[in-house]
Order: structure tokens, then sequence, then C-alpha cells
């Protein structure tokens, strides 16, 4: 069976990528702090391990206790919001721990036994080129462009794929998370939040057949909010 490991698989964007690779036939292990909800159809195929990302030195040794998968998805994340002014040093190193040092913590002991063909995801955002009141969540979540186009690099010669999916709003619960009061969402052009299927859907592409040939890449979904500028 092929393999899976998928991080902030509790909800939002990360459960729906668990869902989606569950229901292509991958054993999935899913790592948050909290345990997932999975319907009694796939759990046999679900492995959960509690995991805070954002505790580095614990994320160490469960990376140690981890088989490599074929497909590893890094979707755990979220957003503290503030203007110049009112920014807070520690916002930047919470969300900085998670988006950017977790995915490398839990490659750097996992890639090297990563098969040949393996892919790699990365859930950046849409906010990466800069939103005003979003700086600090913002460089974190640019800063997976340089480390995927790194690491595509770095494993091209074993037909291992690196890339980014930037969604833009969508529709879950970080939507109404009070740190991000500063700034609440905005409707994209095409009148609704984005589906986060329709953004486990793109990686459950990158993660198939028709995805080999793509890597080092930022795919945005965004559901027309890039238009904006």
């Amino acid at each position: 069976m092929k393999s899976a490991l998928v991080t902030g698989v509790s909800s939002g964007i990360g459960a729906a990528i668990a869902l989606e690779l569950l229901g292509a036939g991958y054993h999935v292990t899913g790592l948050s702090r909290r345990q997932p909800e999975i319907p009694e159809a796939h759990s046999a195929s679900f492995q959960w391990v509690q995991s805070d990302l954002g505790d580095l030195e614990t994320l160490e040794e469960v990376a140690l206790g981890l088989e490599a998968p074929q497909v590893f998805v890094h979707a755990a994340g979220f957003m503290q919001t503030g203007a110049l002014g009112e920014l807070e040093a520690g916002n930047l190193a919470g969300m900085f721990a998670v988006h950017v040092q977790a995915p490398a913590v839990l490659l750097n002991a996992l890639a090297p036994s990563m098969e040949p063909g393996s892919r790699v995801v990365l859930i950046g955002s849409r906010t990466m080129t800069g939103v005003a009141g979003k700086s600090q969540y913002s460089a974190t979540k640019s800063a997976l462009s340089g480390l995927s186009r790194s690491w595509a690099i770095e494993l091209a010669e074993r037909s291992i794929t690196c890339n980014v999916v930037a969604p833009g709003p969508t529709d879950t619960p970080m939507m109404i998370d009070p740190r991000r009061a500063g700034v609440p969402p905005q409707v994209p052009p095409l009148g609704a939040l984005v589906d986060p299927k329709d953004v486990a859907a793109l990686v459950g592409f990158l993660a198939g057949e028709n995805g080999k040939s793509i890597t080092g890449q930022v795919l945005t979904v965004c559901g027309g909010a890039s238009l904006r500028g």
C-alpha cells in the first residue's frame, strides 16, 4: 500500500488532504496536536501520532520513529496578524517554527530514506507575496518557496518532486481564529472562499502519476484573490 505522512490533520486543509489520500488508497500517518475525526471506512488505513509541530525538540524524536513515506505533505499552520507598531517577536518565532522549521526537521530525518519517485508538498499561502497586516505570516509562508525549490534541486536526481500549494482565503477554522481578527478574510472574486477539497485535490494530483513532471513550483488556488494584487 502507498504511504503518506500529513501534518496538521486535525482540521481544515490538512484534514481534507488526509481524506483525499485515504480515498486514493494511501495509508496515511497524520501528525497533529488534536486527534482528527476519521470516517470509519478509512480508520484501518489511518494512524495518528500526537505531535506539537512547534516543539522542535520533541518533533525530532517523533521523526526518528516514523517510516519514510512516499508522499509527505506539510499542512500544519496558524496565523497571527499585526501591523507595524503592533508586531510581537514571539508570534513570528511561533509561526516560523511550525511553517518552516517543522518540515525541515521532518524531511531532514525522512528524505534520505524516501523512495525514488516520492513526492513532497508544502502548503503555503496566497499571502506569500505580501499582504498588509500579515507581514510575519507572509514571511514564514514565503520561506516555503525557497525551501521547496532548494529541496527540489537536491532531490531531482532521485526523481522526487517538491512543490508548494498556495491557497487563498479557504473555508477552514482559521478564518474565524481570534488570532487573525485584525485582518478579516475577503471573499475572492469568484464569489466564495476556497473549498479545502479543491486544495486537497491539487495535492492529490501532485502526489499521483501525472504529477511526476512538476517540481520546484508554487501552485496557487485562490478563487481569483491574487487578481487583486
